[in-house]
């Protein structure tokens, strides 16, 4: 019977931040489990409160049938180095202090790892204390991803990170892997056996009924349409760059869309002030964006030129191919394979803004039949490789095959 078995899941975002541990809360509920949620007050991404939110150190609320257990977040770090430092400690203190008090309740402890491996210290520690089977899906790969965000690798933080890390991974009972090259990645961490799952994330539901958004220029245009979190490393300044050195003809028969929010987005219209066909959007709620992926000609996936980023995916790639639109892949590694070895668009070095430029040119040339080329097998991925609901079973399945008395 599944109404007893109780399941705590730890997130530093979780409702009404849009992240896709909501669907896998909100489908195990229906599955007849009772679903707990340990999570901050909602900040993310702009670093603010979300209204209707009081940001206390410990309060509780409810989300369609699932109990949330928010702790104190720190905000204001959209701009700030130090304060996202500190807002990530944050959670491994507070969620920890919290984990302590509601942790021995619990049958399952999930971790959804979507950044810093800090954020699933309250995971652990309920394991270690209560001896609750634990499981991470993990998006994020430390200590990698530390160093690609500019951190300098010194002995000292090199040495701390490391252990830290193989302490993390080694008490945990399963783990699930967005991108099939976590595993190299992650495998020095582990000495004990633990079989890696790949379990990407899944395209977002799409609603086909919307009506295209009106984008600006007129009809005739080539639209091209990134949107996501607006940050250092997506590498649109080399996107703006190489758009801007389009010649002027190519110019009038196209226009770049950028749909978001973030810490760069000052810096990145500062550098497109001198250009009428790169648009600023906004941030756009996820249920409205598909009026604009409709309205797009090509939909942009990118991210820097960094050894680490080559083993992500960006969850925007599968929503792009839900949207049944051309991608441009200026991203090196796994998510430019997807792309190449299926067909689903064009690729760029995200350093070489000459390439992207011509990827650009290729793309403002193409007529509807070499555009449809490259979505005949969105649907083939969207019922396997990328589906929800499937992926959503999957997890629950690697969660709780521990039924039996483990050996800690």
């Amino acid at each position: 019977m599944t109404k007893n078995k109780k399941i705590l899941i730890v997130t530093e975002c979780f409702y009404p931040e849009e992240f896709k541990i909501n669907d896998v809360a909100i489908s195990w509920k229906d599955k007849g489990y009772a679903i707990d949620v340990l999570t901050l007050t909602p900040t993310y991404p702009l670093g603010k409160v979300f209204p209707g939110y009081k940001n206390g150190f410990f309060r509780k609320d409810e989300y369609q049938g699932i109990n949330i257990f928010r702790v104190h977040a720190v905000t204001g770090y959209r701009n700030s180095v130090i304060k996202k430092i500190l807002k990530y400690i944050n959670f491994m203190i507070f969620g920890s202090i919290a984990a302590i008090f509601i942790g021995r309740k619990y049958d399952y402890v999930f971790g959804f790892n979507m950044s810093a491996l800090t954020g699933m210290l309250p995971a652990v520690l309920i394991r270690k204390l209560y001896k609750k089977p634990t499981m991470f899906w993990v998006q994020d790969v430390w200590p990698d991803s530390v160093y690609a965000y500019g951190f300098k690798k010194t002995k000292i933080l090199s040495t701390a990170l490391d252990i830290f890390v193989r302490f993390m991974y080694r008490n945990i009972d399963s783990i699930a892997v967005s991108g099939k090259g976590f595993e190299s990645k992650l495998t020095p961490y582990i000495e004990k056996e633990l079989t890696f799952h790949y379990l990407p994330n899944w395209a977002d539901d799409l609603d086909d009924n919307l009506a295209p958004a009106t984008l600006g220029k007129a009809k005739g245009v080539t639209h091209f349409t990134f949107a996501g979190n607006i940050g250092k490393l997506q590498n649109l300044e080399n996107i703006i760059s190489a758009f801007s050195l389009l010649l002027s003809e190519y110019q009038e028969k196209s226009q770049l869309n950028i749909i978001g929010d973030g810490s760069n987005l000052d810096n990145l219209k500062l550098l497109a002030s001198n250009s009428s066909n790169i648009v600023f959007h906004g941030k756009k709620l996820r249920s409205d964006i598909v009026s604009y992926y409709k309205a797009s000609d090509f939909l942009i996936v990118s991210l820097i030129d960094k050894p680490i980023f080559s083993v992500t995916v960006p969850s925007k790639t599968q929503t792009y191919i839900a949207a049944k639109k051309p991608i441009l892949a200026i991203i090196n590694g796994d998510t430019a394979d997807i792309i190449k070895n299926n067909n689903l668009g064009l690729y760029a070095n995200p350093s070489n803004i000459e390439e992207i430029t011509n990827i650009f040119n290729q793309c403002i040339e193409m007529g509807p039949s070499e555009r449809d080329y490259f979505i005949k097998k969105n649907d083939f991925l969207l019922d396997t490789v990328f589906n929800k609901e499937k992926t959503i079973d999957r997890l629950l399945k690697v969660l709780i095959k521990k039924e039996k008395k483990m050996d800690f």
